[in-house]
């Protein structure tokens, strides 16, 4: 659905208090006054902080699913090049929505409503079954190799990015990246982590590597 700017002004506001304290750990209020608006004003866009979670996962989950689409439908590409195209969209996603991540891996693990656990499941199959379409479409046309396990697969690139980012300090003091600005770190990461995952791609998908 589309959300008004005052409605993604709350959902803003509530995702990084999300990330920061938790959602049992947020109140409707801490939001309110975070937002700089009146309490009652969260209630009526949403109803209560359970409605409104809700909400946050179907607006970013939807803007996920278009952006998927659109990687999909490029016949100018090949299916290869349109997984590294994947690649480097998801790599973007994590790292400039670090705040939505953080509260989408603490879900899962601690399973706190049922309704956010159902709305992450679809989510989940949505995307795989649009990834799907794109893996298929390479093994038609002879790009990829048959009996790939695409749910594992999406594992490798999911888990392989979020936890590289979310402990990305460490990535840095081990490396001896001390000296590099946080903007010089981050491009650098993301160049790293999208040819590692490029790699590993192309030797699960193809008979190379």
């Amino acid at each position: 659905m589309d959300y008004s700017e005052k409605q993604l002004q709350i959902m803003e506001t509530a995702e990084n208090l999300f990330a920061e304290k938790g959602f049992n750990g947020t109140s409707v209020r801490d939001i309110a006054d975070k937002a700089h608006v009146n309490l009652a004003m969260v209630s009526y866009y949403f109803g209560s902080k359970e409605k409104l979670l809700e909400a946050l996962f179907d607006h970013r989950g939807e803007s996920m699913k278009v952006k998927l689409e659109t990687i999909i439908e490029r016949r100018d590409l090949t299916a290869m090049q349109r997984v590294e195209l994947l690649i480097d969209n998801y790599i973007e996603k994590v790292m400039s929505q670090q705040c939505f991540h953080r509260i989408l891996a603490r879900e899962q693990v601690l399973n706190n409503a049922p309704s956010t656990a159902e709305l992450i499941l679809q989510m989940k199959k949505r995307n795989l079954e649009l990834i799907g379409r794109l893996i298929h479409d390479g093994q038609k046309k002879g790009e990829f190799r048959k009996n790939i396990d695409i749910p594992l697969m999406m594992t490798t690139m999911i888990g392989t990015a979020h936890s590289l980012i979310t402990t990305k300090h460490y990535y840095r003091e081990l490396n001896k990246l001390q000296d590099l600005s946080e903007e010089e770190f981050e491009k650098l990461l993301r160049k790293k982590l999208g040819n590692h995952l490029k790699f590993l791609f192309k030797a699960m998908l193809t008979y190379e590597a």
